[in-house]
């Protein structure tokens, strides 16, 4: 047995090993299986569900698998059937309808026999599954009825998360009920201090946290669950909201940064002579949002969202030519060479003519032109610096790096992104991370609660909505048809293919089955096709969707690796095989391929006849609309926060009782109350403050904001 804690110790941060009806053992699998360490950590390891012990189903009305009912009757027969190690016990059980319940159990079946008496009335809860056409539950709770009647707070009753072994080692639904009221008993209202000010509690009306807490684990009735529910959600998002605030006032403190002051001669003659289109009213606003950033002489840390074409790239290089006009220079890094190239590409393109130096970097750059680029950035002859992740290399020195941007910036890691930061001395570059994967606002204010965001949320004129229709696999036909009147326009198609298994053999062989297909269908030489998949070395990769690119193959096969980087205005279908197997959100970067054009473009969805009611409302949201926000918060809804591509920051995400696709309300209120305070005590010196920022401190410290990076 462990050393006891000492006295001065918190009850609650003593290790739960020293909880009644623990001990080491338990205490490792509760560590092991549910990260429960502390008595802290049990009390706040909340129950996901409550069962309603008022509610009584009569057997002869039970359903079989329509989940865990509740039924009181008497035990009529109890026999032991088998024997040796397949050995269980079966019993019956019948209520005042006359129709009877078999129960069976598997295990326990000594201590269960001396324990259930024929004759008695009991107390059966669990599922019920149909067996032989009987009505069954396997391993169901029992409890006599007269004790169940009797027993403390039985009305409204938590179930917890378990898992197999826990259950085995009794810490199962029950066995936790029991710790919990060991732990309620053990616990002082000294342990359970009122960490929100009084006016706060008082103007939302929240109920008093040891209540919260209590009402949480044993709630009399419904009404009282749902105001600690309501009360411990604002307690966490409050909590959240208020480091990541706080984090960004240290930033804003303690991390100067070069005040770009002018606008000079780079961006006013790009704007009046190079522009190539109108930018859009959401374009201007994010403009002026940066250029305030950038010449307040404070480091800028900056989330630029925006749809797929809704113009980030020319945002992007609108900012880098405020840091030229200030005298610095600008990267620009992306997650794949391909990506890159396009950013160059396009951007050297935008600004031809204009005695300004674009210089491309990559891995793939090698030998005597590295290290010409090498030398020329350091000594200020490169202006604006475009590639990969080569950009953070040690080798890579800037003469005056005034400004980097960061495109897709959650395909690099946080040591990746931080080396970035210290491209420049004395002070970091400004920074702008852009994202072409719409994240919904609730997501945005926990993931990214210490950057200002900005929203390009409109796409620029003359761009059509790409049409999008679901077929199913026995229209295959039909669908290949439309490809072939898009390319008898002149046009181009994708076809994309999941990764159907974790095995590169297997998925390459289904990406060989497939490209048979398609010859089949589309015969050389009146047809040629490109194929991209993710094993493919980088060069053979590149060759192919040049080739698509340049028009010499009408129709691109190909994984996910195109969701991100390949620009082909004159693409104008895409079909997406096993639709089902896709993300909403993945669906959505895909279709962003096509319509990028003047031409009209299709995006077809092409599933199995059977579809889950999840992969239905997945394919739904596509065909439904087109704006990525809208699909990001359906994503959110389906999948939750955790499992968004991107977006997971280590252990931010991980509420205990918020739920971010549903509590969008109470994230609101709670940002907003945490900038008030701040606004009016920064360092929570006030006495009415002085328990929060305790708590904050013991507490919240584990939580680093994106933009603070070390």
């Amino acid at each position: 047995m462990p050393t006891p804690p000492s006295p001065a110790v918190s009850v609650l941060d003593r290790p739960v090993a020293f909880l009644k009806g623990i001990g080491p053992a338990k205490a490792k699998l509760l560590s092991e299986d549910l990260q429960i360490h502390s008595l802290g950590d049990l009390l706040h390891a909340y129950p996901f569900r409550y069962v309603d012990r008022t509610q009584f189903h009569r057997i002869i009305e039970i359903m079989p698998n329509q989940g865990a009912v509740q039924v009181k009757g008497k035990l009529t027969v109890l026999n032991v059937r088998g024997d040796g190690r397949k050995m269980r016990l079966t019993g019956r059980l019948r209520d005042d309808s006359g129709a009877a319940l078999e129960l069976v159990w598997f295990r326990g079946i000594n201590v269960l026999q001396n324990m259930l008496v024929v004759g008695e009335e009991y107390v059966v809860y669990g599922p019920v599954q149909e067996f032989n056409g009987r009505l069954s539950i396997t391993h169901p709770e029992m409890e006599l009825a007269a004790k169940a009647a009797t027993e403390e707070a039985a009305t409204f009753e938590p179930v917890y998360s378990s898992t197999e072994k826990l259950n085995r080692r009794g810490l199962d639904a029950r066995g936790r009920r029991k710790l919990i009221r060991a732990l309620f008993a053990q616990l002082s209202p000294a342990d359970l201090p009122e960490i929100l000010p009084p006016y706060l509690m008082e103007e939302l009306r929240l109920m008093p946290r040891a209540k919260a807490l209590h009402a949480l684990h044993l709630p009399p009735n419904q009404e009282v669950l749902d105001a600690a529910r309501r009360r411990m959600k604002f307690e966490e998002l409050f909590l959240l909201q208020l480091r990541l605030l706080q984090l960004k006032l240290v930033r804003e403190s303690q991390i100067a940064g070069y005040a770009f002051g002018a606008i000079g001669e780079y961006f006013n003659r790009f704007y009046r002579d190079h522009l190539p289109f109108e930018l859009t009213g959401a374009q201007k606003r994010v403009l002026k949002e940066i250029r305030q950033d950038l010449g307040r002489g404070i480091q800028m840390n900056r989330l630029l969202q925006g749809d797929v074409g809704s113009g980030k790239t020319m945002v992007g290089l609108m900012s880098m030519l405020m840091a030229l006009d200030n005298g610095f220079q600008a990267c620009m890094m992306a997650p794949t060479e391909i990506l890159a190239q396009q950013h160059y590409e396009s951007i050297q393109e935008y600004v031809e003519g204009m005695e300004l130096r674009v210089a491309f970097l990559s891995g793939s750059i090698k030998g005597k032109a590295r290290k010409e680029i090498l030398e020329d950035l350091a000594n200020g002859e490169i202006h604006i610096l475009i590639g990969t992740h080569a950009l953070i290399e040690a080798p890579v020195v800037f003469q005056n790096l005034g400004l980097a941007i960061i495109d897709e910036q959650h395909r690099f890691g946080v040591k990746q992104r931080a080396k970035l930061w210290k491209k420049n001395k004395p002070y970091p570059p400004h920074i702008l991370v852009m994202t072409a994967t719409p994240i919904p606002r609730t997501l945005a204010m926990t993931a990214y609660g210490d950057l200002d965001v900005s929203v390009i949320d409109e796409l620029p004129p003359g761009r059509k909505p790409v049409t999008t229709v679901h077929f199913t696999e026995h229209r295959r036909e039909r669908v290949f048809g439309r490809i072939r009147e898009e390319i008898a326009k002149g046009r181009q198609a994708y076809v994309v293919y999941p990764l159907i298994e974790e095995n590169e053999k297997l998925d390459l062989l289904a990406l060989e089955e497939a490209y048979d297909e398609m010859l089949q269908r589309f015969p050389r030489p009146d047809y040629q096709i490109s194929v991209v998949h993710g094993k493919m070395k980088a060069e053979v990769k590149d060759q192919e969707m040049a080739r698509f690119k340049n028009g010499d193959t009408q129709i691109m096969m190909a994984t996910t690796v195109i969701e991100v980087g390949v620009n082909v205005p004159n693409a104008t279908i895409m079909v997406i095989v096993h639709t089902e197997r896709f993300g909403l959100s993945q669906l959505h970067q895909l279709r962003g391929r096509v319509g990028r054009g003047a031409e009209e473009s299709f995006c077809i969805l092409l599933s199995s006849v059977k579809l889950s009611k999840e992969s239905r409302e997945r394919i739904k949201t596509m065909v439904d609309t087109t704006d990525g926000f809208k699909i990001a918060e359906a994503d959110l809804r389906l999948r939750g926060p955790g499992m968004i591509d991107g977006t997971q920051q280590s252990g931010l995400l991980q509420m205990r009782i918020a739920d971010l696709a549903n509590d969008g309300k109470i994230l609101g209120v709670a940002r907003d109350r945490a900038k008030n305070l701040l606004s009016q005590d920064p360092r929570l010196q006030r006495p009415e403050h002085h328990a929060l920022g305790n708590h904050l401190a013991k507490y919240m410290q584990g939580i680093k904001g994106w933009g603070r990076i070390s």
